[in-house]
Order: structure tokens, then C-alpha cells, then sequence
């Protein structure tokens, strides 16, 4: 086995994320992480790198590790070159020991047992080729390739793609990735999947990518707690086959938990009306009867007590089931504002016609960013209700035009026009910094601010406001935690929550699926289907864009 976990249990003061977890990955198995946001992937795969101590159990590894994690820590001095040599130091090793095994090697009394374990290492991980795969990987996941560039100065996306691109190259026996599709192209997924297909280690993966899902992995384990409160491990292969199991446990859990509250209400109602029996509304005056009073007491006092056991007796603790996303319903056209009306009584179904012909809400003509994007003669319309899906390779400039759509960027060419009353709700590919540099601030309180925000801009409504609490990205004990302690992938939810706040009539969402769990993109690709408000997306993954393939398509870099 080249990695097992045993009783893995790990939690902060109040809050347990693993309890008692058993793993076990063979080498060729390859198992995806799948589970709501904040279920413990992230942390389970630090556990398993010995980055985290769990509190209970062990993890045993065999071989060598390579991790890939979603936030990356760099050196001032670190560069391209330095973690390229890094990484192929271990391969290097393995070809450095065989030199020296055969050069030391005594034909009449050497030791073949050494000298098969060093040939074998040294094709394993065919060390004569580090160099060559890793300037390959480079190019395919559309990393920089200059060695003298430093980390620090480049983006997330690029730091992210030079790092993953120098852990594929080390052919480990362990290789532990965290949402490796977030930051590539198709062309850079695909040169991911043909090398995860022929990996020979034990590889683990925390992805929401539901084709690499479909293409590379031959378990899934969701951490998500099924009825029983314990993770689930499905054998399925395809993606198809594991959703339908978990749909079939979440509907038997719902159903259950239904069930279970109506029972308790019921037993409830029954319990008060026997204590109310005891009121002085229905004995006699003091004085008269006086026993048959007292009789009649004690039997109502047993009568409550039997209720009271068999609800103990008959109870199921049924957890509560998971948080399901509601999305709101998000208006097409803005109020009427023009003179003589009121800003907040809505157009009548003639006027929302008249309107929806009358030009776009959002419009960019021959848009340019110096050295980002260029778009001579093109003119980009969002129409009421309209869909626009933008793809193309990394660097085509997909979140430059986003940006320009959303007023974020400057131009240097062309123009933008809005119209009247539009609000706008944007999801870019990385959070507002501001959302974590308060490390006190909540959720809520971050919610409120940006509201309080958008509200001073004049971008909101607050007739229209949408609760962050109503939508089921976040729990309310998760938004009244500190946003700095919540995971990469909450702190996504809670940026998707932001981007609909105002009740936006065009959405504008870059990438909207990194970080997401693969039950909320399900659930989010249907919300984008069905919603009144305009939709632009930008995005890599390969399903989405299949789920999306009937809308519009601008397809940039070609």
C-alpha cells in the first residue's frame, strides 16, 4: 500500500472536521475528494502530507510525495529555475545512486539486489527525461518558462501552473493535488489527464472538475456526512454513477428528517395539550369534589409522563440535512425611472417588451487593455435575458473582458455604455483581498459592508436586497465565523453570495467553479439556466461548458 490512514482524526476548539477516517490507496489507484465546502478536503489532504498532526490516528506513506496545494507559499528569491532544479533534485538522486552502483559494482561479489532496486528507481522514474517533461509541462499547463522570474511577481494562476507543472515531473509514489484543473486551459487539463492516467503511484485529488472525475479517478470519496454522519466511499468510476447514488441518499435523508420533525411535533402537541390539562381552567372550585380533582390530576401527571417516554423511546436522532442553494429570483429588466413615474413600481409587461427590444443592457465596443486584450470592430451586447459563454486559452484575455464588462479595468480604446437603473453582479477569479485582511470581520459583517458599499455607489436597491443567509451557500454558524477562517472554498460561496446581493440584472462570473464542490456546480449550472438576469461566464470546465454548450459563444485567441 503506498498510503493508509487509520482513525484520522482531526478539529479545532469546537468544531471537528475528521473523526476517526480510514484510507487506504494502493499504487495505479487514483481517489477523488468530493464534499460541500469547509468538509474537511483541504484539511484531510494536509493530513495526509504530514503538513497537519492529526489529533487521533496515523498516516503511513510509501515512497516519495508530491504536493500541489491550492495557496502556495513562496520565497522573495524563489524563481522558475530554482523549483524546477528543486524538484527534479529527487530524480536526480535516483540517477546519481545508480551511477554510483555501477561504477562500485564487483561483477564476481556485488550486491544484484542493489544494483536491480537502483535500475529499477532510475526507470521508474525516468531520470534520464526529468529535464525535457518538465519543459513540457510548462508549456502545456501555459506556465512561464523564463528561470529567472521570480515567483513572487507572478499571479496565483502562474505560480500555480509552474508549481503543478514541476510535481508531475517527479513521478512520486504519493501525488496529493488540490483543485489542480482551477488555474489551466483545456489544453493544460489534457496534458493533466494523460499524465494521471499513467501515473503508477497512488494519487489523490481534491478536484470539483466533474469530467476529470469521469476521465482519470477509480474511487470517490465524498466527506460530505451521509444520514449515519460518516463519510461515504462510492466505488464509482463515473461521475453519472456517483451523483445518483448521493441524490438517492440525500432524498431518503430528507424524507426521513421530514418525517422524524413531523413525528416530534405531533408527540409535542399532544405533550402541552396533557400538561394544559392541568390547568385551573378545567377543575372544580376548591373545595368540591375534591378527590375526584385530585384523581383526575395524577392521571392527566402519568398521562404526561407516558408521552414524555415513548418520545424519548421512539426518537431517531436524524442530523440535520445539508444546505441546498437557493438561488433568487433575479429581476431582467430594471424599474421604470423615467419623469412622471415611480423608480419603484415595475414596468408593465408592454413597457418590459418595448425595453427588452430597445437596445442591450450592457454593451462594449472595440475594447483594448495594452498588452491584455484587442478587440478591433467587435461589439459585445448583453441583451435582457441574454447568455454569452466566453472561452479560449489562458492569456486570450477571458478575465480582461470580463473586467471591462464589469468596469473594473480600464481601456485604452473603445467604449462601454450601461444602461439606465442596470446593476451589475460580478464573481472574478480571485476574491476581494479585503473580504480576509480584517481578521475579525465576519461573514455577515463583510456581507453588510459591501451592501452598505454598493448602496453609497448607488448599485443597490435595497428593496431588492438578497439576504446572504436565504441563499444556502453558508450556514449561519460558518457567517458568523471570522471570513479568514473559513476555507478557500467558503470563502468562494461567500464571494458568489456578494455577487448576487443587489439582485443584479446582469451576472458576470469569471471561473465560476474554482473552489466550488461539485454538488454546488450542479446546482449553480441549473440556477444559470433557469435565471431572468443576464449571464456572462467565463470558464474551463469542460462540463459546464457542455451543460452551457446552446448559449452564444465568444471565443477569444483565435
Amino acid at each position: 500500500m503506498q498510503l493508509v490512514a487509520r482513525g484520522l482524526t482531526f478539529g479545532y476548539p469546537g468544531r471537528a472536521v475528521l473523526d476517526g477516517l480510514d484510507l487506504t490507496v494502493s499504487a495505479g489507484e487514483r481517489l477523488g475528494l468530493v464534499g460541500e465546502n469547509g468538509a474537511g478536503k483541504t484539511t484531510l489532504l494536509r493530513l495526509l502530507a504530514g503538513g497537519l498532526v492529526p489529533t487521533a490516528g496515523s498516516v503511513t506513506r510509501s515512497g516519495s510525495l508530491a504536493v500541489v496545494e491550492q495557496e502556495l507559499d513562496v520565497g522573495d528569491d524563489d524563481t522558475v529555475g530554482s523549483l524546477a532544479v528543486a524538484t527534479a533534485a529527487a530524480v536526480r538522486s535516483a540517477a546519481a545512486d545508480l551511477e554510483q552502483v555501477v561504477a562500485t559494482f564487483d561483477h564476481e561479489r556485488g550486491d544484484l539486489a542493489a544494483y536491480a532496486e537502483a535500475m529499477a528507481r532510475y526507470e521508474q522514474l525516468e531520470a534520464w527525461d526529468v529535464d525535457r517533461r518538465v519543459d513540457e509541462a510548462l508549456t502545456r499547463f501555459g506556465a512561464p518558462r523564463d528561470p529567472v522570474r521570480r515567483l513572487s511577481q507572478l499571479s496565483v494562476g502562474e505560480r500555480y501552473r509552474v508549481r503543478l507543472a514541476c510535481r508531475i515531473a517527479e513521478r512520486a509514489d504519493v501525488l496529493l493535488l488540490d483543485e489542480p484543473t482551477n488555474h489551466l486551459d483545456a489544453t493544460g487539463i489534457d496534458h493533466l489527464t494523460a499524465e494521471l492516467q499513467r501515473w503508477s503511484g497512488a494519487v489523490v485529488i481534491v478536484t470539483h472538475d466533474r469530467r476529470l472525475l469521469d476521465d482519470v479517478m477509480t474511487a470517490i470519496l465524498d466527506l460530505d456526512p451521509s444520514m449515519d454522519g460518516r463519510p461515504a466511499l462510492y466505488g464509482a468510476t463515473r461521475y453519472a454513477d456517483y451523483r445518483f447514488a448521493k441524490d438517492q441518499m440525500l432524498r431518503r435523508w430528507r424524507a426521513r428528517y421530514r418525517a422524524e420533525r413531523k413525528r416530534a411535533l405531533v408527540l409535542a402537541q399532544r405533550l402541552d395539550s396533557s400538561y394544559e390539562g392541568l390547568s385551573d381552567e378545567w377543575r372544580p372550585p376548591k373545595g368540591s369534589q375534591r378527590h375526584r380533582r385530585g384523581t383526575r390530576a395524577r392521571q392527566h401527571v402519568k398521562a404526561a409522563d407516558r408521552l414524555v417516554q415513548q418520545l424519548e423511546a421512539t426518537a431517531v436522532e436524524v442530523p440535520v440535512p445539508p444546505l441546498a442553494l437557493a438561488f433568487p429570483d433575479l429581476p431582467s429588466l430594471p424599474r421604470r425611472a423615467s419623469t412622471g413615474a415611480s423608480p419603484d413600481r415595475p414596468l408593465d409587461p408592454d413597457a418590459d417588451r418595448a425595453a427588452a427590444h430597445s437596445g442591450s443592457l450592457l454593451e462594449v465596443r472595440a475594447p483594448r487593455v495594452d498588452g491584455r486584450l484587442d478587440l478591433p470592430g467587435r461589439r459585445i451586447g448583453i441583451e435582457p435575458c441574454g447568455r454569452l459563454l466566453v472561452v479560449g486559452p489562458n492569456g486570450s484575455g477571458k478575465s480582461t473582458l470580463l473586467r471591462v464588462l464589469a468596469g473594473t479595468v480600464e481601456t485604452s480604446r473603445g467604449a462601454r455604455t450601461v444602461a439606465a437603473g442596470v446593476r451589475l453582479g460580478v464573481l472574478a477569479q480571485e476574491g476581494p483581498a479585503e473580504h480576509v485582511a480584517d481578521g475579525a470581520v465576519t461573514a455577515f459583517d463583510a456581507y453588510a459592508r459591501h451592501a452598505l458599499r454598493l448602496l453609497e455607489e448607488g448599485a443597490l436597491d435595497p428593496d431588492q436586497l438578497v439576504p446572504v443567509a436565504a441563499l444556502g451557500l453558508l450556514t449561519e454558524a460558518d457567517l458568523d465565523r471570522p471570513l479568514r477562517e473559513l476555507s478557500v472554498g467558503q470563502r468562494r460561496r461567500f464571494d458568489l453570495a456578494c455577487a448576487l446581493l443587489a439582485a443584479p440584472h446582469v451576472l458576470v462570473l469569471d471561473e465560476p467553479t474554482n473552489h466550488l464542490s461539485v454538488g454546488l456546480v450542479d446546482e449553480l449550472t441549473a440556477a444559470l439556466r433557469a435565471t431572468s438576469s443576464a449571464v456572462v461566464v467565463a470558464t474551463h470546465d469542460r462540463r459546464m461548458r457542455a451543460d452551457l454548450a446552446d448559449w452564444p459563444v465568444l471565443e477569444l485567441g483565435t
